[in-house]
């Protein structure tokens, strides 16, 4: 549980699947999917802690590494690139969200909830219609609001559930794009007058130097005190504005000068952090807490899943129906079942970087409608 032996584990992890997805075999994998797999392995062996023994690091890695990483990788942004990217993705999270409260409804009465979960069984189907439509916010939202908390097992058991199926759609968004585009070759929705940027791109990327890594450190972690600072100040006002937007904000803002959108390092410094959080992610899959909690784990088991299965068929098939861009519907589906930072991350796997940005509009509209989504079903039940 030492933070820094857990930070060497994880930088360790993303060294090994570098090295792997430079491997003939590995190429079909990624990066991305191999760090996932491979801290999800390490986890259930307990050579790193797990969602039920989550250490501050993680915490960290969550509220700090990601929205900076996040900064990093939108000082590279054109802001031109939302314009034909962003309709799109809209449309498809818009078909996800209603995917996921089809599901909801289904898979809750096919595992019979009433019976086999109890009188919280809207609550439970209210916070995965949450969790589902825009990332982990949503969850506690409405768990809060009928203080599921007070039921220990009950609401360690849809954490844990939570965890391993958010991991699992995380890994096949990253599969299902390559599979679909052998059976049907996407037409992918690029920017037409902007070339697509490598991810180490950047004059001179590969020379860094200490006044350049000062500067970037500084300026993400500046700008992060600075979102932070800005929600806090509307929040006092009673008006909830999410610090990572905010500091989206920034970057794009910085972006549109020359000068800091030709730092050099910036996308490295970026990718490395989405990595670290792709490894807690995959950290968060924890199977033998699942087991541990018997017939209730394998109840919401299956109910999260069939949940996030009609989610997917919905996505997926009337998605392909608008526009056929598997990356595109995969990051869309993802901003619904993990959220922006979520979305994000799998855009950058992809070497999407057009998408980035309306990855994480659609992942903050997610987590202002998905709480409304989660209430609405729980009284509806």
């Amino acid at each position: 549980s030492n933070a820094l032996y857990v930070l060497a584990f994880l930088s360790a992890m993303v060294v090994v699947s570098e090295w792997m997805s430079k491997k003939r075999w590995g190429k079909h994998f990624g990066t991305a999917l191999i760090v996932i797999i491979l801290t999800a392995v390490a986890a259930n062996l307990s050579l790193i802690p797990s969602a039920s023994n989550s250490i501050p690091l993680y915490d960290g890695i969550f509220r700090y590494v990601a929205p900076i990483a996040l900064f990093y990788l939108l000082l590279g942004v054109n802001l031109s690139d939302l314009k034909k990217a962003g309709l799109p993705m809209l449309v498809i999270f818009s078909i996800g969200a209603l995917g996921t409260t089809v599901g909801v409804l289904i898979g809750i009465k096919v595992v019979d909830g009433a019976k086999t979960i109890g009188d919280s069984y809207n609550v439970i189907a209210g916070m995965f219609a949450g969790t589902y439509t825009g990332g982990s916010i949503n969850f506690n939202a409405v768990a809060l609001h009928y203080r599921v908390m007070e039921d220990g097992r009950l609401y360690a058991g849809t954490v844990v559930v939570d965890n391993i199926i958010t991991t699992i759609w995380m890994v096949l968004c990253i599969v299902l794009p390559k599979i679909f585009n052998k059976v049907r070759r996407q037409i992918s929705i690029r920017p037409s007058t902007q070339p697509l940027p490598p991810t180490n791109h950047g004059p001179g990327s590969a020379s860094l130097n200490a006044k350049t890594i000062a500067l970037l450190i500084g300026l993400g972690l500046g700008s992060l005190w600075l979102s932070n600072l800005i929600a806090d100040y509307f929040e006092a006002f009673n008006i909830t504005i999410p610090s990572i937007l905010i500091i989206t904000t920034i970057a794009l803002l910085l972006a549109q000068v020359p000068y800091f959108r030709n730092i050099n390092g910036s996308q490295l410094l970026g990718l490395y952090g989405v990595y670290l959080f792709l490894a807690v992610i995959g950290a968060y899959c924890e199977l033998t807490t699942l087991v541990e909690l018997q017939t209730l784990g394998i109840t919401l088991l299956v109910f999260t899943s069939i949940t996030v299965l009609v989610h997917g068929l919905m996505t997926f098939g009337l998605g392909a129906l608008f526009y056929r861009d598997w990356e595109l519907i995969s990051i869309a589906s993802q901003a619904n079942i993990g959220g922006s930072t979520s979305a994000m991350a799998l855009a950058e796997s992809f070497g999407r970087m057009e998408l980035i940005l309306p990855a994480i509009l659609i992942g903050s509209l997610g987590n202002a409608i998905g709480t409304y989504i989660g209430f609405l079903v729980a009284g509806i039940l």
